[in-house]
């Protein structure tokens, strides 16, 4: 009994180092790398009508409220200045990180898991949208949604979903995108930035099958695709006999993975799966941020937020 107590407060205690560490890292790369890029590449939910005031030289003409102008003008007599509206920007966004736990997810080859590097950039993103005061929240699926964290602000509300993203165990193993956006679109009445982080591989990202509630949540809401691969997965080592097993069906098979053939198939058939992909995101006009556990994820994150920003300006 005590020595189960004690490997519980092990695997505690390393949980929580882990998740410290990725807190540390990613808050160092806010307060650096990404300052201010986050703001100037999201904009707020549109404008609220604060006021009204008289004209001043070098105000805008088209803020003038010509109706209440005319009205008061009725009274005032010649002696009178336009009224201008007064406004301010919705700043405040909230931020949903839609995150792939399917078993592929659970693949790595570069001394990271997929999903750990899927924690990094969520931690990043999140700790942006904190930081900016947004709210963040977390939706965690498989072939099923298997956690909904409703948006929220603050420190300790960012590292509850740092630690879902890496230790919390799903039920389910196959990949069903469709219903995770569907939820998404059920729980968000107003427009938000949705990211989604996966793999983007499976059945259920067949682009005749994905396209449609892709396609309804990008107009909804600012929907951006976040691919994270591994690099074993677009080439096939030769391993000479090798037997393979699907993370997500768990179906087992012999492969003979000298064979160049094979080796050459499997590469065509990655690369074409990715050109699909990446056809539908710009169909669609949907953002993409493709990364690899293999690299550095804040250069491509970094380049995001700056094409983002310029697009705006």
């Amino acid at each position: 009994m005590a020595d189960t107590r004690g490997r519980t407060r092990a695997t505690e205690l390393a949980a929580r180092a882990k998740i410290r560490q990725v807190e540390i890292r990613t808050r160092r790369l806010v307060n650096t790398l990404f300052s201010g890029d986050y703001k100037s590449s999201f904009k707020g939910r549109g404008i609220e009508f604060l006021d009204l005031r008289e004209y001043l030289p070098g105000d805008d003409v088209r803020t003038i409220d010509w109706k209440v102008t005319a009205r008061y003008g009725l009274s005032r007599g010649a002696n009178y200045h336009p009224f201008v509206k007064k406004f301010a920007e919705e700043r405040e966004l909230v931020v949903m990180l839609v995150v792939d736990a399917s078993g592929s997810s659970r693949f790595g080859t570069k001394g990271q898991l997929k999903l750990e590097q899927s924690a990094l950039v969520a931690a990043t993103l999140a700790f942006s949208a904190i930081r900016n005061n947004d709210k963040v929240g977390l939706v965690f699926f498989t072939d099923r949604v298997e956690r909904y964290v409703p948006p929220r602000k603050g420190r300790s509300h960012v590292l509850r979903l740092i630690r879902d993203i890496l230790y919390f165990r799903p039920e389910g193993k196959g990949t069903d995108p469709k219903r995770s956006l569907e939820f998404v679109m059920r729980v968000m009445k107003r427009r938000a930035i949705v990211f989604l982080v996966s793999d983007f591989l499976g059945e259920g990202f067949v682009p005749g099958k994905v396209r449609t509630p892709l396609g309804i949540a990008a107009r909804r809401h600012d929907l951006v695709a976040v691919s994270v691969t591994d690099p074993a997965e677009m080439e096939l080592p030769d391993l000479g006999l090798a037997e393979v097993e699907d993370a997500e069906t768990g179906e087992l098979r012999t492969v003979d993975t000298s064979w160049p053939g094979l080796r050459n198939a499997f590469r065509r058939h990655r690369e074409e799966q990715a050109g699909q992909r990446d056809a539908l995101f710009r169909q669609l006009g949907i953002d993409h941020i493709p990364l690899r556990t293999d690299e550095d994820f804040t250069r491509s994150l970094h380049r995001f937020f700056q094409a983002r920003a310029r697009r705006y300006r």
